[in-house]
């Protein structure tokens, strides 16, 4: 592999983790709005954080990850947009709320991100 493919390939993960990271805090903020004016049950702000997590991980993929190598590269932004969305999520909130569902997200969201850049590989022509 040739220098300029690979620095390619770390900025395209982590423009996608960057985004992924973004989109996620943007429509958080939004759904903690209505959160705040509804008072659903802990079970319905559990699936709201998950549906837009796995919707945000597979729309950054879809749209910012090229074709090359494009499974394995959304697979690492995936994770690296979770954990980093961990982190800023803690920050805002004044700790971590590291769950067992954590592991599993992180599958999750990687096999969406990659699932994404499968798709946006073959629907682009670059």
């Amino acid at each position: 592999m040739e220098k300029s493919f690979i620095r390619r390939a770390v900025w395209e993960v982590v423009r996608t983790a960057l985004a992924y990271t973004v989109f996620c805090l943007f429509a958080l903020s939004l759904a903690a709005l209505i959160v705040k004016a509804c008072a659903p049950s802990e079970g319905v702000i559990i699936g709201m954080n998950w549906g837009v997590k796995c919707v945000g991980s597979l729309l950054a993929g879809l749209l910012l990850i090229g074709k090359e190598r494009a499974l394995f590269k959304g697979g690492a932004a995936g994770i690296l947009g979770t954990v980093l969305a961990l982190f800023v999520f803690a920050a805002i909130g004044g700790g971590f709320r590291v769950t067992a569902f954590f592991l599993l997200e992180l599958l999750v969201t990687a096999l969406l991100c990659g699932f994404g850049a499968l798709a946006g590989g073959k629907l682009r022509k670059e």
